[in-house]
């Protein structure tokens, strides 16, 4: 049989039909509207417009083990697909001439666009989203190594590590807020190593109003967060560190106390007074020994919340920690997550992360919808691969004359039958299983140092017979 020879051409695109399965989540008037609010439009005609650079670095996370080039066939396959009968072959893109176009876009365009879509989507009818009229968020960080390279090292900065070693990577740390009962995430902030978690924790409170409820984990415990909390007139429940010590001054029904928190130094020279606050301990019983756990709050109605109540639903916190699951494990599985090698491009690629994880949790809570069931009874790994099957689908879609909102309906089916059983009553030791190897680690001095491809000579050995 004679192949066809195909012509190739440079693939030049219509940008917002790139990414029309996502357009219900991330329409492409927003899109428009972050690159404007932010001048990051492109000054001339370019094959790689701000508009696709965009939904490139939204891709990125979709296919996150392929090149970059390969990343842009995928994003691309059914626009491709549809040249084929015309004996046309799009042709990609080289990588430096992305890197170049994601350079000229910059991380601000990606920040904005994150700061319009990520927005809270629970109703009270969202099976455990809320306790009483009380939105449940949780707050937690994390660290990402990013590629060893001098900028990112110098922005970045490296962990501290014994005397005499060094850490292999430089790593990025982000602070996020999300929704316990959906896991999206609604604001982010991603910052060198050096700014730690609280700093970062006391900058998502902007985003906190009277209708949530926030939980921390002990580490971040202290007088700023309760008092900036209570400034945007929001509520919470936090884990008290064991070094931390309460007067009691009113002992209620349920077993709590009432007490009060003092303000740290610098808080107190701007004025702030003590704050009254309501204390819970309670033990749970780990492996035939009682542990005490301690919970601080400003929920003072021990009718509506009691001290069992708001014990059991502290747990929920914990939905934080398979939030993380989802992004460092399932939506980015790379050895390091991070394939930027300096710093804005970092930035860019976290938020084009962050979107790209909205997106999948988005559609998966209108997909619940249909079953009357919780978004989290349903396979985040499903639904990333059945979004990677529908993004060249609906671009197949494009000059038909089938509606796309019969295509919608299909995306939506396909995520709702990913069902998954509930989670079982289980607890597992924060552990890794690390893999050993014969040979030495890797340090900076071997960075750039290898030894030059030498010429080799040979000469036969004759032996005396």
């Amino acid at each position: 049989m004679p192949l066809v020879n195909f012509q190739a051409q440079t693939a030049c695109l219509d940008s917002q039909q790139i990414l029309l399965a996502l357009s219900q989540v991330i329409p492409a008037q927003t899109i428009t509207k972050a690159i404007e609010t932010t001048c990051s439009s492109q000054r001339r005609l370019r094959i790689l417009p701000t508009y696709v650079i965009v939904t490139l670095v939204i891709a990125l996370s979709f296919w996150s083990s392929d090149s970059i080039v390969d990343v842009f066939k995928n994003l691309i396959h059914g626009l491709s697909s549809l040249h084929i009968p015309s004996g046309l072959r799009l042709q990609p893109p080289s990588a430096s001439s992305i890197t170049e176009a994601r350079q000229r876009t910059g991380a601000a365009v990606m920040r904005r666009l994150f700061e319009l879509v990520a927005k809270p989507l629970a109703t009270i009818l969202t099976p455990d989203a809320f306790l009483g009229e009380f939105r449940i968020m949780a707050v937690d960080g994390t660290v990402f190594d990013v590629p060893d390279t001098p900028t990112n090292a110098r922005v970045f900065g490296y962990p501290g590590s014994p005397k005499g070693t060094y850490p292999g990577f430089p790593k990025v740390r982000l602070v996020f807020l999300v929704e316990a009962g959906t896991h999206l995430i609604i604001d982010a902030f991603c910052s060198p190593y050096r700014i730690g978690e609280r700093r970062g924790a006391l900058k998502l409170l902007r985003s906190i109003n009277s209708s949530m409820l926030l939980m921390w984990d002990r580490g971040l415990h202290s007088f700023k967060m309760v008092h900036t909390v209570i400034q945007q007139q929001g509520h919470f429940l936090g884990r008290v560190p064991a070094h931390v010590k309460f007067q009691v001054v009113k002992t209620l029904a349920d077993g709590s106390y009432l007490s009060w928190i003092a303000p740290d130094g610098q808080s107190r020279k701007k004025g702030a007074t003590r704050i009254s606050v309501r204390i819970i301990e309670y033990v749970i019983e780990e492996d035939s020994t009682l542990k005490t756990y301690r919970l601080i709050t400003n929920l003072m109605d021990v009718d509506k919340f009691p001290a069992l109540l708001l014990a059991q639903e502290y747990h929920k916190r914990w939905e934080a920690e398979n939030t993380l699951d989802e992004l460092k494990v399932h939506l980015l599985a790379r050895k390091i997550p991070i394939r930027s090698k300096n710093p804005r491009e970092v930035v860019q690629e976290l938020y084009g992360w962050l979107l790209a994880h909205y997106c999948l949790r988005c559609l998966m809570f209108q997909s619940s919808n249909l079953k009357n069931i919780s978004p989290l009874r349903l396979s985040f790994v499903g639904s990333l691969r059945v979004i990677r099957r529908a993004i060249p689908e609906f671009q197949r879609q494009i000059n038909t004359n089938v509606d796309i909102n019969l295509y919608y309906s299909w995306l939506m089916a396909e995520i709702s039958d990913l069902e998954i059983p509930l989670r079982q009553q289980r607890s597992n030791p924060r552990v890794v299983k690390k893999a050993r190897s014969k040979f030495k680690s890797k340090k900076r001095s071997h960075r750039n140092n290898c030894t030059p491809r030498q010429q080799l000579s040979f000469q036969i050995i004759k032996r005396a017979s």
